[in-house]
């Protein structure tokens, strides 16, 4: 399973990396950019933009959907999100927490991280002609047991 941080700490230090990201970029510290990263941190799970924008929302926070899309973006140049794409034209967005492989269930969408170390050295310490490596993600589908069982 993936390391999960306490969540406080983790916010604390994403919020300073955010901070230093925008200042270095000459970017404004707009209150809707830190609301986002804490909505997308309390999340913890694989999310999209709607269920981010939904969440936000729901606690009475109003921001548009073009807002929504642009600080993901923004976060993942950072380095502070990784953006997954599961399904083809299905953006699904998790905390940049190291490298892990997801497991895809091809009938219900369910996604599962486990943490294959030996695996994950070996990509990020492959030799790529012009490329260095800063973390990789590798999908793997199948049927859950939940949908296999479904199945017989």
């Amino acid at each position: 399973m993936t390391f999960m941080p306490d969540k406080n700490s983790e916010l604390k230090s994403l919020t300073a990396q955010l901070t230093d990201f925008l200042q270095r970029r000459h970017l404004r510290k707009t209150p809707e950019r830190y609301a986002i990263l804490t909505k997308a941190v309390e999340l913890s799970a694989h999310f999209d933009v709607d269920q981010l924008y939904n969440a936000l929302e729901a606690e009475g926070y109003h921001v548009s959907r073009a807002t929504v899309y642009n600080t993901l973006e923004l976060l993942c140049e950072a380095g502070i999100l990784n953006r997954h794409l599961f399904a083809p034209n299905q953006a699904r967005y998790e905390v940049a927490r190291g490298s892990h492989l997801h497991l895809i269930c091809r009938r219900c969408g369910a996604i599962r991280e486990i943490d294959d170390s030996s695996l994950t050295e070996r990509l990020l310490t492959q030799d790529y002609p012009g490329f260095s490596p800063e973390y990789s993600s590798s999908s793997v589908y199948g049927l859950c047991d939940t949908c296999r069982s479904k199945e017989k």
